[in-house]
């Protein structure tokens, strides 16, 4: 689905959620909450609002939060506190009768949406032609449902950021080569760590529809140009300040990130990674982090007895993954109150099917 379509589904809610006091809306949504029960399950994205997910049953990460949500057959309705993409994997793993709710379509994620269907078909032309069958398609699970269907149908899998070292091991088993969706960052940071040469690595451009560098029997990994627009504005100059002003700290960081970021900081993993890294890290230590505003505060928040900032001091909240705020998420509760749900997501039966191949083939690896 296209931005200008997702803003004309979007409903508008009614002025009094709008402008409802954060008191009223939180009281109004526990209440709520109860009422409906186990009628309804509410995972939420380690990067929403904290106003949001304190009402999560669960917190994580997407994939884990939609294998959460399948478990939940009880449930005739998951509330995602999260984005799109994660909204329609949960649909694709859920009963049929379940439905999936995101409270504000708009909540999306600008890295999935750097590859559309249409792009990936005329790339895969362009592939086929200039390899042969010598590649397997493998995509980040932040990627929409025809991305994850178009890698089922051809033998591919998808991936995440704790398990992309496998993943692209074993797809390298498979085929001479692979075709990384849609993050370049996250598919070169975890090549790099495989001991595969950065030249063997060379980066499409779905938007100019070519190569950037050269390309030979020497590549083994085609990185689309996409990337997280949070992750990608750390650089090696916030490094350099963090280190130059607090010589104590450690630089912790998401292998969204740029390779010199990565290469730079002294450890780099997945969000859950970062969250256990913290967890256990000692008492009185310094870190700088670099990932979504809203995780890093609340780190900051739960873990008083650290010193604690983000990488980059001028970082703000994702605009979309951040897209769901409270009067949002209350009023879903309320339309579901009265039986008329809105913001479905609903993802066609044959994307589905082809979807859950290349996700079965991943959790067969893992």
């Amino acid at each position: 689905m296209g931005l200008a379509e997702t803003f004309l589904k979007q409903t508008q809610i009614p002025e009094a959620y709008r402008y409802a006091s954060k008191d009223v809306l939180t009281e109004e949504g526990w209440r709520l909450k109860e009422q409906l029960g186990s009628r309804i399950y509410i995972p939420g994205h380690h990067y929403q609002r904290d106003e949001v997910i304190q009402f999560a049953d669960d917190r994580g990460d997407s994939l884990r939060l939609a294998q959460l949500a399948a478990a939940k057959k009880e449930a005739d309705y998951i509330i995602f506190c999260g984005v799109h993409f994660m909204a329609e994997t949960a649909d694709i793993l859920t009963d049929q009768r379940q439905k999936v709710i995101l409270p504000d379509r708009r909540a999306g994620c600008a890295m999935a949406d750097m590859a559309t269907i249409h792009q990936l078909e005329r790339a895969w032309s362009h592939l086929q032609t200039q390899f042969g069958d010598t590649i397997l398609p493998m995509t980040y699970i932040n990627s929409t449902a025809e991305i994850k269907a178009f890698c089922g149908r051809h033998g591919g899998a998808t991936l995440t950021s704790s398990n992309a070292g496998k993943m692209m091991q074993w797809a390298l088993s498979q085929k001479q080569r692979i075709l990384f969706l849609p993050d370049q960052h996250l598919g070169r940071n975890t090549g790099v760590q495989l001991g595969i040469p950065l030249n063997d690595m060379v980066v499409w451009d779905p938007v100019r529809e070519s190569f950037e560098g050269d390309t030979g029997e020497h590549t083994q990994v085609i990185l689309w140009k996409g990337f997280c627009t949070v992750h990608e504005r750390f650089t090696a100059g916030n490094i350099a300040d963090c280190r130059r002003e607090d010589p104590d700290v450690q630089i912790l960081v998401h292998p969204e990130c740029d390779y010199e970021v990565v290469s730079q900081a002294d450890f780099a993993g997945s969000t859950k990674y970062i969250i256990d890294v913290i967890d256990h890290a000692a008492a009185g230590s310094h870190w700088a982090i670099g990932t979504e505003m809203n995780l890093v505060n609340r780190l900051k928040h739960s873990h008083p007895h650290l010193h604690i900032r983000s990488l980059n001091p001028m970082m703000c909240a994702c605009l979309t993954m951040n897209r769901i705020d409270l009067p949002h998420f209350v009023w879903s509760l309320a339309q579901i109150a009265a039986g008329t749900a809105d913001n479905i997501i609903s993802v066609p039966d044959a994307v589905a099917r082809d979807a859950v191949l290349a996700l079965e083939r991943m959790l067969a690896q893992s």
